[in-house]
């Protein structure tokens, strides 16, 4: 694969808040993202995305898509992806890091047999994620799959 380079661009607006953009995103849409030191830090400021939430975002995201990536190639039926993802920030010798991020995806799909499959399909997915593999933080996986059967209409 070539290498291949993402770009982000912030520009401070006022107290601990700034504005976040990418020129690839911003080619069509005006997609840009208020980025703000969070509430638990002095000045912080609650409601806006912080560096630690994008952090935590980027792990959980990048299991999504590595996860529909695999799932598709596997053909997996699922009706449904969901994940939720939590960042513990500690300080360790000194330094403020997030230590450990858990993951939580759940899985829907419409037959049991399909259990088993998607566990692997996840646990290669968690494997797999170029962001997991890019940090030093601990990725933990804790997977739901649920099974919701199709209804067939009795005539």
């Amino acid at each position: 694969m070539e290498t291949h380079y993402y770009n982000v661009n912030i520009n401070w607006k006022n107290s601990r808040k700034g504005i976040m953009c990418s020129p690839e995103l911003n080619k069509k849409n005006d997609v840009c993202i208020e980025v703000a030191t969070p509430p638990e830090f002095p000045k912080g400021m609650e409601g806006i995305w912080s560096p630690e939430h994008l952090f935590v975002a980027a792990v959980s995201g990048c299991l999504m898509t590595t996860f529909l990536a695999i799932a598709e190639n596997s053909t997996l039926s699922f009706e449904s992806f969901s994940c939720k993802a939590k960042g513990k920030m500690e300080k360790v010798d000194y330094k403020l890091m997030i230590t450990e991020i858990l993951l939580e995806p759940t899985v829907v799909i419409n037959n049991k047999d399909f259990r088993d499959k998607a566990i692997r399909v996840l646990k290669k997915a968690k494997d797999a994620c170029l962001i997991s593999n890019s940090i030093v933080s601990k990725v933990i996986m804790e997977t739901t799959i649920e099974v919701k059967p199709i209804l067939i209409e009795k005539k």
